[in-house]
């Protein structure tokens, strides 16, 4: 008597290694994702850096606002440099002056030890933590 098909022990065999694969694929999909939101976290702030640029090329100022509108051309904090950030992505700009800005964004859906980065533009002083080290170079801590 021939029968066909697998038997019990066959199949929970199977189970088995799915489960270790799937064990150990979990935490590297996790690690890929927060990775990905550092990195648009990086990139938000060069974009932001960029904006910043063009409105000092037209006002001889910073902007001390972004809007995802229309750029307003002011002085003195005043202005808004036309910029908006990725979804998710939250970015606090603090107006120093002439001299230069800091600006730090956050995303809720990190959940590792990395929370913030930030980036600078003039004196080491305009530093929004000491983890940024260089200007116009976003750090993360």
């Amino acid at each position: 008597m021939s029968t066909k098909g697998f038997t019990l022990i066959e199949l929970l065999i199977v189970v088995v290694i799915i489960g270790i694969l799937a064990a150990i694929a979990i935490p590297k999909f996790t690690n890929s994702k927060e990775k990905a939101i550092l990195a648009s976290m990086k990139t938000d702030l060069r974009n932001l850096v960029t904006a910043q640029e063009g409105f000092y090329f037209d006002n001889n100022d910073y902007a001390g606002n972004i809007s995802s509108v229309a750029p307003v051309n002011a002085t003195g904090g005043a202005g808004s440099a036309y910029y908006t950030p990725s979804t998710g992505n939250t970015v606090v700009l603090t107006y120093v002056g002439v001299i230069g800005y800091s600006a730090t964004v956050t995303n809720p859906g990190l959940g590792g030890t990395i929370t913030t980065c930030g980036v600078y533009i003039g004196t080491a002083a305009n530093s929004p933590n000491p983890a940024v080290t260089r200007e116009g170079a976003p750090a993360c801590w």
